[in-house]
């Protein structure tokens, strides 16, 4: 069931992301709004991660015809977290940091394209419909938790 609710719900973060992202990327400069977005976008990478990784990825870990797949995400999920850390200690908007952040969103970006369009579908074939559901409300509940510990923690530190 690719339209089940766990995977809307991601697809519906990813969308978000992808917004913040092309704010922040298509737009130079220092000012207020974009700095805005970037923390914004930090807070909601870090969240979005956490949450994705304690219902879907957890339950994908399980599963042998899964696992490669997550291990997979967890990993770039790290290097999205990494490269987060490094822009906070570039400053904002100098060159440097501009590279930085097209390189952090070239990969997500390449992230969310593969787990949408492989790793969404091949979870979908093999977690039955209660699993998903379940998934869903364990997701749902903990992005809210996770924005407010992202608030707490920049990228890097101990969240693992």
């Amino acid at each position: 069931m690719a339209d089940a609710r766990i995977f809307e719900d991601l697809k519906a973060d990813h969308n978000r992301q992808r917004a913040l992202l092309k704010r922040v990327g298509d737009n130079p400069g220092t000012d207020g709004p974009r700095r805005e977005a970037f923390e914004t976008l930090r807070l909601e990478l870090q969240a979005h991660a956490a949450a994705e990784e304690e219902s879907l990825y957890s339950t994908m870990l399980a599963d042998p015809e899964l696992r490669e797949d997550a291990r997979h995400s967890v990993s770039e999920h790290k290097e999205v977290d990494d490269f987060l850390g490094e822009l906070l200690d570039l400053e904002f908007g100098s060159p440097e940091w501009d590279a930085k952040f097209g390189e952090m969103r070239h990969r997500y970006e390449h992230h969310i394209d593969e787990e949408e369009e492989d790793m969404f579908p091949a979870a979908s074939e093999r977690l039955p419909a209660e699993v998903e559901e379940r998934l869903a409300q364990v997701f749902e509940e903990r992005k809210p938790a996770e924005l407010e510990r992202a608030e707490e923690n920049a990228p890097g530190d101990e969240r693992e």
